[in-house]
Order: structure tokens, then sequence, then C-alpha cells
């Protein structure tokens, strides 16, 4: 078969695993690649699209002690070190990946803050990807991508470790932005790694962090560097690491923290960058401009993703809060003229389905289920909205400290929110606003859950957790 001739070759290119300075600890299980049905392959899983069918969902639990009798926990595991990492899954394995500190225990603020300050975590850490049993919970391996003082501070509420691997066949990407891009194979081996300076993704005179996830398609890597002194976007061979295309934004972007989001359709592929002032397509061979859409949030975090065959994006901080919703064929600067209302017939000729000024997320990226578009707020507002003509449905607070840093996901009828109040809110899908549970976690969450065959994989700030429905 073509991918078992493929699969050997990339095997023999671990002998750059020697010269790497760094050794896998080892693994005897949980190396099968899993099927695409059954995995959640990347940040936000198959597409960015944050949306899993097939299999019942968990409806409520508690994994807080302190709040009564734990139920719905199928196992948990305490995580070393400090990272936002979203689980990420290939057949029976979970990954994440984390920061470890040499001394002390890292520092994370939780809640609302003031000022925009820089962590005290400059000390000697080690990048590490981590991979755990998906059915019991048991490590198999970890290893160590880079070791080493940071070379870029970070924000007080990020830590050194905010980004999500990505897996395609049998092979692990991580991306720690100023620490390397680094691959592995599904037994923690290493097969490569490359350098690319550093990336100081800086506001107010200081690094806010990397949060960029890699994003792969096919036997490609795109990686997003937005550096405000030296911002590029560029994408490397897969079984290699060798660079494939770069290309400079100094004029398209001062900042931005979302995933590179990859679409392939009849004639192109190509990949997708939230950032501003400009957000910019580029084509997935060359690297050339497609088209661009210019303002918007003057902090873009979350990642543009597919849904009904167009392409949502959405970005706040600032004047704007926008969604953008953009025909994959568009082509040239679609700014739509006036973002205050729907766009009608004339942005539809110029690429844009929909767009509003008004209601968008600043760091969480929404999901689409069904019909509807949902988002959610670091103020803890769900908002929804017609997915295909923008008309707004509701607009809701879901509770309390209810805010959601963490990526909104869905499946079996529910959307899922994650929230630093330590709680997952589970809303009813459709156009009527209804909360089924407030679950507790014990502990704040700011990564995204990822969802497979049944069971949703959630991170704290200090555990990984598997959440099922018991059976009867």
């Amino acid at each position: 078969m073509e991918f078992m001739r493929i699969k050997s070759l990339l095997l023999a290119l671990s002998l750059f695993t020697s010269c790497s300075g760094f050794a896998a600890e080892p693994v005897a299980e949980g190396n099968d690649p899993g099927s695409h049905e059954s995995d959640w392959p990347s940040f936000r899983g198959v597409g960015a699209k944050g949306v899993a069918n097939g299999y019942a969902l968990p409806d409520s639990w508690n994994a807080d002690a302190e709040e009564g009798e734990v139920t719905g926990v199928l196992w948990r595991v305490e995580v070393p070190g400090l990272g936002h990492s979203s689980p990420v899954v290939s057949g029976n394995q979970v990954l994440i990946a984390t920061a470890i500190a040499e001394e002390g225990e890292a520092p994370l603020q939780v809640g609302r803050g003031g000022r925009p300050d820089a962590a005290d975590d400059n000390g000697t850490q080690s990048w590490v990807v981590l991979s755990y049993d998906k059915k019991t919970g048991k490590e198999l391996w970890r290893s160590t991508a880079h070791r080493g003082v940071p070379r870029a501070t970070r924000h007080a509420k990020a830590t050194h470790a905010n980004t999500s691997v990505a897996v395609q066949g049998d092979r692990v990407v991580a991306f720690f932005g100023s620490e390397g891009l680094h691959c592995f194979d599904l037994q923690g081996n290493r097969i490569w790694n490359r350098d690319l300076g550093v990336i100081n993704i800086s506001k107010y005179g200081i690094g806010w962090g990397y949060a960029s996830s890699p994003a792969i398609h096919g036997d490609r890597i795109a990686v997003i560097c937005d550096d405000p002194s030296q911002p590029f976007v560029a994408v490397f061979r897969l079984s290699d690491g060798k660079e494939i295309w770069r290309r400079k934004r100094d004029d398209d972007c001062e900042r931005s923290w979302g995933t590179p989001a990859i679409f392939s359709h009849s004639s192109r592929t190509q990949v997708v960058i939230n950032g501003w002032p400009w957000i910019v397509a580029y084509d997935f061979e060359n690297g050339n401009e497609l088209w661009r859409i210019h303002g918007g949030g003057d902090n873009p975090v979350p990642t543009p993703f597919e849904a009904h065959g167009n392409i949502f994006i959405t970005n706040a901080h600032g004047a704007q809060s926008p969604i953008y919703v953009v025909e994959p064929e568009a082509s040239g600067d679609i700014t739509p003229s006036d973002v205050d209302a729907l766009t009608q017939n004339e942005g539809r000729k110029r690429g844009i389905v929909w767009s509003t000024l008004k209601g968008g997320s600043y760091m969480s990226t929404p999901v689409v289920y069904g019909d509807y578009l949902y988002l959610g707020s670091s103020s803890g507002i769900l908002r929804c909205f017609n997915a295909k003509t923008g008309e707004k449905v509701y607009e809701k607070r879901l509770g309390s400290g209810a805010s959601m840093i963490a990526s909104l996901v869905a499946g079996d009828g529910k959307i899922y929110c994650a929230c630093e109040n330590g709680y997952v809110y589970v809303v009813g899908a459709g156009p009527e606003f209804k909360i089924k549970s407030r679950n507790a976690m014990g502990q704040p969450c700011f990564a995204s859950p990822a969802i497979s065959e049944g069971v949703i994989y959630l991170r704290t700030t200090g555990n990984l957790l598997a959440i099922h429905s018991p059976e009867e």
C-alpha cells in the first residue's frame, strides 16, 4: 500500500534522532495511528471544526470531590509542568505538550486581571510532548523537544507551552515558537527539528507568548511566526523538515496567535491566517496571496475554520469584533464596504457571504453545529447566530466567572463550553438557549477539549481527564 511505503521511508529518517541531543523514553504500546473517524488529530480536531458526531456524549458529570461524589470520570492523571496545549487524539494515544520549570512552580494568573504583565517564569525549562493511553490514562512516553532558558517572555495568563501538537500518519509535530519546530514518531522518537529563531509575539513592550499551533496537510506543515519585527508564514515538508516556501508579512500583520487553517477545494488549497491589520489567505503550494480582509480586532486569536462550504473567521479587541464568512473561491481585497450590517449581493460577489461588526470572539474559537454558529466570550457571554444568514439568534450569559478562553466544541446535540472558573457548561444545540448542566472540573480550564469515540478529553491547569457517560 502507498501509505506503508511512505511510512517505511519516513521511519528511515529516525537516524536524525541520534544527532538531536535528546532521546525519547521507551514505549511499548499505543503506537498505532488511528482512523480518521475516531481521531482528533490537531487543535480543534479534523479541519479545526471542533465537531465530533456518531457517539453519545456525556450530559453531566462531576470531577471535583469537594463538590460531591465524583461521577463520569473515566480516568484522571496529573500533568507535570504548565501548559495550555489542548489534547490531541491519534489511535490509542492522547497527546499534549507542557513546559516543565527546573526550579519552583510556574506562576499562572487566573481570573480577570488589569495590567498586561509578563510572567516571572524565565528560568530553565524543558518543553515536553507527553503521550497517554486513551482508555486508561497510563503514560506511554514523554519526549523532550527542547531544554533551555525561554528566548521570549510570556503573558501572566499564558504558558510557555500554549500550542497543541498535530498528528499525520505516524508523525507528531510540535511547534513552540522560539523553542523550535519538532517532529517525532508515534513512539516518541525524534525525527527532525528546526530552529526558526526568536519569535517574540509582543505588545506593550513584553512578549505575550507564542500560541499558533502547526497545521498539517498531506506532507506539508504550515506555521505562523508573526513576531512584529519580522512576521512570516512558512511551509515545511513533514518527512524531513525541509522548508518549501516562506512569505514575509511585514505589511500584513503586526501580531497574531491563531493557528493557520488549511482548506482544500477542487481548484486550490489555501492557508488562511487570522491577523491584524489584515486577514490573508495564501496559496498552499507556493505562498502567493489569494485574498485579504482589512481591519478587525487588534489581538487576533481565534483560528479560521470551515462549515457549510465556507470559511468562518472572527476576532476581537479594540473597536471591532467582526465575524466574516468567506467563499472559498474569493480573490483580491474582499474587505466589506460596510461591516456594520450584513452584506448582501454586492458582498457575495466579492467573496463575503455575510459579515457583521459586532459579536465576534476575542480568545475562543467558535463552533458551527448544524445551522448555528456559537461564540464564547472571555466575559462569559455565549452568542448564537444563524450560520447561513448571519441573523443573530441569542446572546446569553453562562454564569458568574464563566470566562471562555478555551475554544468551543460540539457533538451529540450539545455545545461544550470549558471555562476559566473551573466548570464546563453544556448547552443544548439549537436556537433556544438552554444550559443542560454545569460540571465541576476542580481546576481552571484554559485548554480546548478533544472528543473521540464518546469520550471528552479535558485538560485543566494541573490534570488531564477523560469524561464519559458511564454504562447503565
